[in-house]
């Protein structure tokens, strides 16, 4: 019965039984008779059935919205005793940067936890340093990161995107009208950087000596922090995309960061050990590998 109730939310889902049976790779034909078989275990009907349309009875309507239920609740069941039957969870630890928000990554983690319903996701936040840390002792399974120094034999280095650097600035200010700022320009406005207490040294001497940044700095704990300072007017966010628009709704300019003539331009990768390369790793990798594309 428990197919045959996935057969009948799939037609109502569809709203067709022909579109029903191409998703659940089954003939027209069988799953109008799943239907029927489904009906005549219940004792009445959930779909009247006119020409080549129907409409869901009372019973059906009802039925359909208790189904989506049960089946979740199934299936939670059937997630929960394989965990136990297991000793434990199956967790992909993923490592993100604080100061960054990509869709890709909540593309990715949309198809892989369709497709592995039972592999738990676990997002831990870092700076750079952080997450390296993190990555070198076990805590995380791979991370998502900019390229700060040569890549190591030690780990797989999965370059997902050239990344272009921006400032977001409130459009209030005087700069928001340039078509571009080179980082010494900016030496009057504070730049804000979203960093933990015990990264900010770090993150302060990066953006320093490797980006040219020399104004005063503030701190932000996330990423929502630092644009309420930006929105405010304190100062100016550097921040990585692809995207000259920071379409976030407020009145935030998104400016290129320029070194000389040329927009600065990061590589945003994919970390993990070689020695802890498994399925589920690589798996992730290449879906969130091909949001890039």
């Amino acid at each position: 019965m428990l197919r045959q109730i996935k057969y009948f939310q799939a037609v109502v889902r569809n709203k067709s039984f022909s579109e029903a049976a191409e998703e659940c790779h089954i003939s027209q034909s069988a799953i109008s008779q799943q239907i029927k078989a489904l009906e005549n275990e219940l004792g009445f009907r959930l779909l009247e059935r006119k020409n080549r349309k129907f409409i869901l009875t009372p019973a059906g309507e009802y039925f359909y919205k208790k189904s989506l239920i049960l089946l979740a609740d199934y299936e939670q069941i059937c997630s929960e005793s394989a965990r136990i039957a297991r000793g434990g969870e199956a967790v992909l630890k993923i490592g993100y940067l604080r100061s960054c928000s990509s869709q890709e990554l909540l593309l990715a983690l949309e198809d892989f936890s369709a497709k592995y319903p039972r592999i738990s996701v676990q997002i831990l936040h870092g700076n750079h340093e952080e997450l390296f840390a993190l990555l070198r002792n076990g805590g995380a399974d791979l991370v998502l990161n900019d390229q700060r120094r040569a890549f190591s034999d030690e780990y797989v280095n999965l370059i997902l995107s050239a990344r272009r650097m921006y400032i977001e600035i409130s459009a209030r200010n005087a700069i928001s009208a340039l078509s571009s700022v080179a980082a010494q320009e900016l030496k009057n406005i504070p730049c804000i950087l979203v960093a933990s207490k015990e990264q900010r040294e770090i993150e302060r001497e990066y953006y320093q000596t490797v980006i040219g940044i020399q104004g005063d700095f503030m701190y932000a704990e996330n990423l929502e922090e630092a644009r309420w300072l930006v929105v405010s007017g304190q100062g100016f966010m550097p921040v990585d995309g692809n995207s000259p628009f920071a379409n976030d709704g407020t009145s935030i300019c998104r400016i290129p960061l320029c070194r000389g003539e040329k927009q600065i331009i990061r590589n945003y990768c994919l970390f993990w050990k070689k020695d802890n390369s498994g399925y589920y790793i690589e798996e992730f990798a290449d879906i969130l590998k091909n949001k890039f594309v």
